[in-house]
């Protein structure tokens, strides 16, 4: 009995040692490092992130800890920053030291690691420039990119005309269209609105990104190593993505049998052209690996984010229909009911000019950016952050910076206009993140959203199913993606 009782003391006590040794480890190691609240080992702040949620955790912290603290996602500490003056200074005025990508042990594993989003050092560099150079011979930041837009905006307002002032979800078609123009540059491809096949894709990788921002994809992110081998929703993520994934290495098959030196197509050709150049280079950062990685991330990320921003700007304008009226007052003046849009009319535009940024702003389509990593040891106020640490720029912050914005809670396009009524810059608007490692695609985006919304403001009156005070466009989901509800529209044509 004794010796149980002794065997049973030694137990306790070397397991209260090591839970003693493994803080004063903590405690140690961050010692240098900004403060933030004790983990628990193994779980580190999960607890907390549950009972609160991540976005509302995560400012909730900044508002005890400041603009720079530590928090232990799992085992993995990370480093948040906050506000617009604190994440400037990291991603601009520091750009070069937190330029790498951090730890996403989702896409890690959903892009092994590649492509132009997840590599870093050169072989990122040599991905963007290529990237860069690639897309502008295509017509990004040129006004050649305004006829592929319109052509796709004329398909829009095609669908939506189609559905006689009947109330319609917009998500899916609004995905079909945003996924159209990224696969015109990439793949040389366009899909019909109607293709089922084509749209359970799209939808696919919509729920997809979906759980990836619940609880069950943070859970994965914090625990990766357990959570592949625990069931639940988690396990869908992969499976949604695959028929993107597929559609995407299908289509590089296919260039490689019809590939034409002297006539490349699109971004795919244009890489594989750089593949034959380098195929004797071992250490060439083009192959087929990181081109399935690149132009899958770009699908994602330019067709989802796009899609998502346009889905909220057309529930805002219904929520505000005085907004709207404004929009179409703008409309008539500077365009007319007949003439298209084009780049060019924006800069006559403010008022509309103001919606979009504010649209941007609000919508907060990626609250938390991608998570960043140091390329070398650094001292940031103080702190001391060794090399490779995560560091997540928490980009909601800046757009709902107070010194940035008057409300920033709400819903203003005064926030982009000056006193006489003209457009105005403000150095916090931040949706594409800021410094080299910003959305290659910038450009893109913003002329899209432009000519889908003045396109289809140009011809349609939105309308909600219910009154626009109940109009609820709360997102559904906030992690990694601000989701938002989902509403139903009719689009009554403008006489």
């Amino acid at each position: 009995m004794m010796d149980q009782q002794n065997v049973m003391v030694i137990l306790v006590g070397v397991v209260t040692f090591l839970i003693v040794l493994y803080y004063w480890k903590h405690v140690w190691e961050r010692r240098k490092m900004p403060p933030g609240p004790l983990p628990l080992p193994i779980l580190g702040n999960f607890l907390q992130i549950h009972s609160a949620g991540l976005m509302p955790c995560l400012t909730k912290l900044a508002e005890r800890f400041g603009p720079i603290y530590t928090i232990y996602f799992g085992a993995r500490p990370t480093v948040i920053l906050t506000g617009y003056q604190t994440i400037k200074e990291a991603l601009v005025e520091l750009g070069d030291v937190f330029l790498n990508r951090g730890t996403l042990p989702v896409f890690d594993r959903l892009f092994q690691c590649g492509g132009l989003a997840l590599t870093n050092d050169e072989t990122w560099s040599q991905l963007r420039q290529f990237s860069l150079m690639t897309l502008r011979d295509f017509g990004m930041g040129k006004k050649s990119l305004e006829e592929p837009l319109l052509e796709e905006a004329r398909h829009l307002i095609a669908h939506f005309k189609s559905t006689n002032g009947q109330p319609v979800d917009t998500s899916t078609s609004l995905m079909c269209a945003t996924s159209n123009v990224i696969a015109n540059m990439l793949l040389g491809t366009r899909y019909n609105y109607d293709d089922k096949k084509w749209n359970r894709v799209l939808q696919d990788s919509h729920d997809a990104f979906h759980i990836v921002s619940s609880i069950w994809g943070q859970l994965f992110d914090m625990f990766p190593d357990i959570m592949q081998y625990v069931p639940g929703p988690h396990q869908k993520i992969f499976r949604l993505f695959k028929p993107l994934k597929d559609t995407v290495e299908e289509s590089i098959r296919s260039h490689q049998k019809t590939l034409d030196p002297a006539g490349p197509r699109d971004y795919t050709d244009c890489f594989l052209l750089r593949m034959n150049q380098e195929e004797k280079n071992p250490k060439t950062a083009f192959h087929i690996p990181n081109l399935v990685s690149t132009v899958f991330d770009m699908f994602l990320g330019g067709s989802e984010s796009t899609a998502v921003t346009v889905n909220y700007g057309l529930l805002m304008l219904i929520k505000h229909p005085e907004i709207q009226d404004k929009v179409h007052q703008e409309i008539d003046k500077v365009i007319g009911r007949e003439r298209e849009p084009r780049a060019d009319d924006r800069s006559h535009m403010p008022y509309t000019n103001a919606l979009l940024h504010e649209i941007q702003r609000y919508s907060d389509v990626f609250p938390m950016g991608l998570i960043r990593a140091t390329t070398r040891d650094v001292t940031f106020h103080g702190y001391f952050l060794p090399k490779g640490t995560d560091v997540l720029t928490l980009l909601t912050t800046v757009l709902r910076d107070p010194s940035q914005f008057e409300k920033p809670e709400e819903f203003d396009i005064n926030h982009f206009l000056d006193e006489n009524g003209k457009f105005k810059k403000i150095n916090g608007f931040m949706p594409f993140s800021a410094g080299k490692r910003a959305c290659v695609a910038e450009s893109i985006v913003r002329l899209q959203l432009f000519i889908f919304f003045t396109m289809i403001l140009q011809k349609f009156t939105l309308k909600a199913t219910v009154d626009p005070k109940d109009f609820d466009v709360s997102p559904t989901e906030s992690g990694l993606e601000n989701v938002p509800p989902s509403h139903n529209i009719r689009f009554i044509a403008r006489t």
